[in-house]
C-alpha cells in the first residue's frame, strides 16, 4: 500500500515541525469545525472525537479546539467547504489532495500552483481517486505477532508492521469502533484518520524523480488551506534528507 513510502514518515516528522510553528492548529481547527457539522458533542460524533484527539495529539490549547467547535454556531463566521482535488506528480504518479477552505477561489489557484511549479500536473475530477479506496487508518505503537492478532481480531481489514509500529487498515465506517476496540484491548493508539489508501502502489526507484515528487508533495503539504495529500508513489530507495 502506498502508506508504505518515505512520504509518510515525512509527513509524520513535518507535522511536528508544523506544531511547532502553529501551523498544524489551523489544519486541525478546520477539520474540527467541518466534523462538529455532524453534532458538537464528541461522544455521540465520532468524526468530531477523532479530530478533537488529533488536537490533543498536537498539544493544541483547550480553547483553540472550543473555537473551532463554536464555529458551528457563529453565523458571521466564513463558511468552510470540504474540496478534493487531484492530480499527477512525476513518474505519472495520482496524488489526492484534500482542502478545508473559506475561499476556493484562493485556494485552488495555491494548489495547482504548488503542482505545476514543481512538475506537478491537476488532473480531472475522477481521473486519479478511482484508483485509491477510502479507508481508516490507524497507527499502533505496538510490534509482534500477538498484538497483530489482537488488532485483526478486533475488526481491522488488515495490518501490517513496519518501522517499529503496525499501521492498520479499516473500513472507513469502521475506524472509531475499532479504534475504541484497540484501546480497550490496552493497545497504544498514535493516529488514527480517514484516507486514501491506493488500490496499487506505482513504485518509485528513481531517485532523480523520487527527489522531484517529494518536492511536490512538499509542496502541496504547505499550501495552508490542504489538510491531507495522499499518493500511490511508493518510493522505493533511500533518499539523503
Amino acid at each position: 500500500m502506498s502508506g508504505h513510502s518515505k512520504w509518510s514518515k515525512i509527513k509524520r516528522d513535518k507535522g511536528a515541525n508544523d506544531a511547532k510553528r502553529g501551523a498544524i492548529f489551523t489544519r486541525i481547527g478546520n477539520m474540527i469545525a467541518i466534523a462538529a457539522r455532524g453534532g458538537v458533542d464528541p461522544s455521540m460524533n465520532s468524526a468530531l472525537a477523532l479530530a478533537i484527539e488529533k488536537a490533543k495529539a498536537a498539544n493544541m490549547p483547550v480553547a483553540n479546539i472550543q473555537r473551532a467547535i463554536d464555529r458551528v454556531a457563529d453565523k458571521s463566521a466564513a463558511a468552510l467547504e470540504e474540496i478534493t482535488y487531484e492530480g499527477y506528480g512525476p513518474g505519472g504518479v495520482g496524488i489526492i489532495i484534500e482542502t478545508a477552505t473559506d475561499n476556493k477561489n484562493r485556494t485552488y489557484p495555491e494548489v495547482r500552483t504548488a503542482l505545476t511549479k514543481n512538475g506537478g500536473t491537476m488532473a480531472d475530477a475522477g481521473s486519479v481517486v478511482f484508483q485509491f479506496t477510502r479507508k481508516g487508518v490507524i497507527r499502533v505503537a505496538a510490534t509482534g505477532e500477538d498484538a497483530l492478532l489482537t488488532i485483526l481480531d478486533a475488526g481491522a481489514e488488515d495490518a501490517i508492521e513496519e518501522d517499529g509500529e503496525i499501521v492498520v487498515y479499516t473500513d472507513m465506517k469502521e475506524l472509531a469502533k475499532v479504534r475504541a476496540a484497540l484501546i480497550e484491548a490496552g493497545l497504544m493508539v498514535e493516529d488514527a484518520e480517514l484516507q486514501y489508501v491506493a488500490n496499487n502502489d506505482v513504485p518509485v526507484d528513481d531517485a532523480e524523480t523520487a527527489r522531484k515528487l517529494m518536492k511536490v508533495l512538499d509542496a502541496l503539504d504547505d499550501v495552508a488551506d490542504v489538510v491531507n495529500v495522499h499518493t500511490n508513489a511508493d518510493i522505493t530507495i533511500e533518499l539523503d534528507d
